[in-house]
């Protein structure tokens, strides 16, 4: 299954095991997070509802991006000024890109049981 997703202003295109390069992301080495804003997502030629659709993924390091040299010059004038920039990048792993099942577990289990406790109390009674 593949996820299109959206982060620090650009779009990547995912899967599980992928490896990309996004924009700085809080976090430390080894921290697993999960990418909020799915665009798009499917398996081959069909498409699924991105909002159903969860991407997790693990923070390899922090590190920073090729140099980038900036060079300024104005003709005639004697003005020259150069300036480099290494922009914060962060790499990650993606572990997985699937359906929401577990959360839907998780929210049955929690009200069985909530459900349980009352049912109790009433019989108690």
């Amino acid at each position: 299954m593949f996820a299109v997703v959206r982060t620090g202003g650009k779009q990547y295109r995912v899967a599980a095991g992928d490896k990309i390069a996004v924009e700085k992301l809080a976090g430390e080495a080894g921290d697993t997070i999960t990418l909020s804003d799915i665009l798009l997502a499917g398996e081959g030629e069909s498409i699924a509802d991105a909002a159903k659709v969860t991407v997790s993924a693990e923070i390899i390091a922090q590190a920073k991006s090729e140099k980038v040299i900036v060079f300024k010059k104005r003709r005639r004038h004697n003005y020259r000024r150069k300036n480099g920039h290494r922009q914060q990048m962060t790499l990650l792993r993606i572990t997985a890109v699937g359906e929401d099942k577990p959360a839907a577990k998780k929210a049955a289990a929690k009200k069985t049981k909530s459900e349980a406790p009352a049912e109790a109390a009433a019989s108690a009674e």
